[in-house]
Formats: structure tokens, sequence, C-alpha cells
């Protein structure tokens, strides 16, 4: 089962430099919309059968034309909504640096736990979660090489990666996720397999084209 995350497009809140959280009416600024709208291409004719999103407006609004394109109904999953800032949401994040807090976001996430919020560790649980349950259920209905669309946020996205890497959820900061990218894990009996991390281009089918292998290659090469 293949998996492609999607973040949503640049938000008026990314714009304005706060922490949008799970504030309601959060959209997609200018470019967000555009963003949205060159997901259709860069999808391209990759045989999609499920979108999944978070229920924040920002997400419903970048896979609106996917959706359109491919004449799917998205599923909304509150597995991936975005984090529970708590007490930070809607705040400056040029002030948010100036709490203790954020060093230990940075440096040891797996510790840090928002004022009246979650804590990262319990998003990465409950994001991998839905994640799976998500590839059962679709594998059950499509087949076991499913491919599938999910869209949420970006510290969200960076959990799952680092769960599929088999990282530490304090290395996830290492990862990139950016507004409008796509990142791609393949799901095996064996292990996740990491195809794609933050693919911004113009065509992500190109990469994905041929089904990957899933036998495990001693030095990585098959040379």
């Amino acid at each position: 089962m293949t998996l492609i995350l999607l973040r949503h497009g640049r938000s008026t809140s990314n714009t304005a430099h706060t922490l949008a959280g799970r504030s309601e009416g959060v959209d997609l600024d200018d470019r967000g919309v555009e963003q949205a709208a060159g997901v259709v291409s860069r999808i391209g004719d990759l045989p999609v059968r499920a979108i999944v999103r978070s229920p924040l407006l920002r997400c419903r609004r970048t896979v609106e034309p996917l959706a359109a394109a491919l004449g799917l109904e998205p599923i909304v999953d509150e597995g991936l909504t975005e984090v529970d800032y708590g007490a930070w949401t809607g705040r400056k994040i040029a002030d948010l640096v100036k709490e203790p807090l954020w060093s230990v976001v940075q440096a040891q996430p797996s510790a840090a736990v928002f004022p009246d919020g979650e804590g990262l560790a319990q998003v990465q649980a409950r994001a991998v979660a839905a994640v799976r349950r998500r590839d059962r259920e679709l594998a059950e209905e499509h087949g076991a090489d499913v491919l599938w669309v999910a869209c949420t946020h970006g510290d969200v996205i960076k959990a799952v990666l680092a769960d599929a890497l088999g990282v530490h959820l304090d290395g996830f900061q290492r990862i990139t996720a950016d507004p409008a990218s796509m990142s791609v894990i393949r799901y095996t009996d064996l292990r996740p397999f990491v195809m794609h991390i933050n693919h911004t281009g113009a065509q992500l089918s190109a990469g994905l084209a041929a089904k990957p292998t899933t036998d495990a290659v001693v030095g990585g090469s098959t040379d």
C-alpha cells in the first residue's frame, strides 16, 4: 500500500507567521490556492483510489481540485487533524520562540506537551494509528496495492515519516514538510519504505511509475 502525505497549501496563518493549530477559518492564501490547483498535474495519472484529509478548512481547500479531477469524495479523519497546541494556538511564532518550551520542541520533541494541549508523542501515536487503520480499510476495499492521499499538517507528516523511517521522535525536526509538499511511504509486510520526502516538483508520478521492490538488499544496491 502506498501513501502520499500531502501537506495543505500555504495558509493565511503561514504568511502571518502565527501558529494556526486548530483555529477555525484558517484558509489558503492566494499562493495556497495555486498550489492546491497544481496538485492535480503533480499527481498526474497515478491511480489514486482514495483521498483522506484532516477536518480543518485548509486541508479541505487543498484537496478540492484533486477530488474533483478524480471524482472522489474525500474522507475526513480526525486522527489526521492538526496538533492541539492549546494555549499556543494563534500566537505569533516570534513570541513563541522565547518560551522555554520552544527549545524542548526543537531538541526533545518526545517530551514536549503544549499547555492545555497535546504532547507530540500523542500526536505521533494517533496519526500513525490513523494511517495504519486507513491502510487496512482501503486494502480490503481496493486491494493490497492501493495508492491513496492523506492531506494533513506539517508536524503530523513529520511524525508519520519519523515512524516510517524508524527514527526516534526526537529526530523529527530533521524532516521538512513544506506547504503543498508530498512525501511518499510504501507500507509492506517487511517494513515501510520512504520513497519521497518534501517533494515539491512539477510531477510526482515520474518517481512512482515503477512499483518499488520490497526485497531487502545487502548494501542497498542490486548492482
